[in-house]
């Protein structure tokens, strides 16, 4: 498995993540910590090094099983947890405050068995704290060892942005990435998130990027049995679609439809990889995920994706990147300037889609 920096930071990670929710069967949805150990060693064993939990995934149990994992080689792994969220702590013990954040990182670092925390992210935006009181309290667990960077997940691009300038501004320590959810049916991070972080320089993790399973090809839709026919009567018309493309260009390259869903998440990153973020339950599951690292897509294939999972981009997207409105910003013809980059993540197929009138 290779490795990349995350964002414009110095903190090297591997292109793929192991997402811990599933450690823990606290309510017996995840692996026990047998298996556990056995998923996290094949991951080890095929050079990762990046493993992603959260405070509250199976009660606490996944950091508590991960710290042991990690115990007798804890430099050579990157940590990264999560606070904000809190199934049944109360309100006193959930939100994004500062008051909340050291107790959590606290908490956290105690079921770690660690001293630091290499990579600690606000999970979930609260729409309550400010952001001064966010970003000062980031910096002061920076400042303070217990924390080496910091990065974000589940938040409104224009709230990233306005936190990024105001740390940057003041001199505090940064945001060096963000963690979405992105996969070929869950393409809405195009519009605003991806963007931003591109210009920003942050790093970006995708959670989810098999879609919770419907892009593994379980679900095809001629498979004869009940229960497919009963997940794929549960499922948007749109994702099944989307992943009954997979499973043909599966097919037609020699490659599985779990395989060609990383593939394409890890390829749509324009500076550095995408990170996918992937969780199993068993040693059998992440073997063949990790195996999705070594499958390359053609541009042919990729654009074909791209357009099966194509998005309506909205306004004012749809509109600035239509010929007639570059054309008019710039003189009649925007191909006498000699413009600073090409657009980010351009809309497949955009036409005059909007509807906008010439006027």
């Amino acid at each position: 498995m290779q490795h990349t920096l995350f964002g414009r930071s110095g903190l090297r990670v591997s292109e793929m993540c192991l997402g811990a929710m599933t450690f823990g069967d606290a309510r017996s949805l995840g692996a026990p910590e047998e298996e556990s150990r056995a998923i996290f060693e094949c991951f080890a064993e095929a050079g990762g090094t990046f493993i992603d939990t959260a405070d509250h995934y199976a009660d606490g149990e996944s950091e508590r099983i991960v710290g042991k994992l990690v115990a007798s080689e804890r430099d050579n792994f990157v940590l990264a947890t999560k606070w904000s969220a809190s199934r049944a702590l109360g309100i006193m013990q959930s939100g994004n405050s500062r008051r909340n954040m050291i107790r959590a990182v606290d908490a956290s670092l105690s079921r770690l068995g660690t001293d630091r925390i290499d990579l600690y992210y606000l999970h979930i935006w609260d729409f309550t704290t400010p952001w001064d009181e966010i970003m000062r309290g980031l910096d002061d667990l920076v400042s303070s060892g217990k924390v080496q960077y910091i990065a974000i997940s589940d938040t409104p691009a224009w709230e990233i942005s306005r936190a990024q300038m105001m740390a940057e501004l003041r001199g505090w320590t940064s945001f060096a990435g963000i963690q979405v959810e992105y996969s070929l049916a869950s393409r809405t991070p195009d519009r605003e998130l991806l963007p931003m972080a591109e210009k920003l320089g942050l790093g970006i993790a995708a959670w989810s990027p098999l879609a919770g399973g419907a892009l593994t090809g379980k679900y095809r839709k001629d498979d004869p049995k009940e229960s497919a026919r009963r997940a794929r009567d549960s499922l948007p018309a749109r994702t099944l679609s989307i992943a009954d493309e997979v499973c043909e260009v599966a097919e037609e390259i020699g490659a599985k439809p779990a395989h060609v869903a990383i593939a394409w998440v890890r390829q749509r990153g324009r500076s550095a990889p995408i990170i996918p973020i992937v969780g199993a339950r068993t040693r059998a599951q992440i073997a063949d995920n990790i195996a999705a690292m070594q499958l390359e897509l053609d541009e042919a294939v990729m654009e074909r994706l791209n357009t099966t999972s194509a998005i309506e981009y909205g306004f004012p997207h749809d509109l600035l990147r239509t010929d007639y409105v570059r054309s008019i910003m710039h003189g009649g013809d925007d191909r006498k300037l000699r413009l600073r980059e090409e657009l980010p993540y351009p809309v497949e197929n955009l036409a005059m889609s909007s509807g906008v009138s010439k006027k």
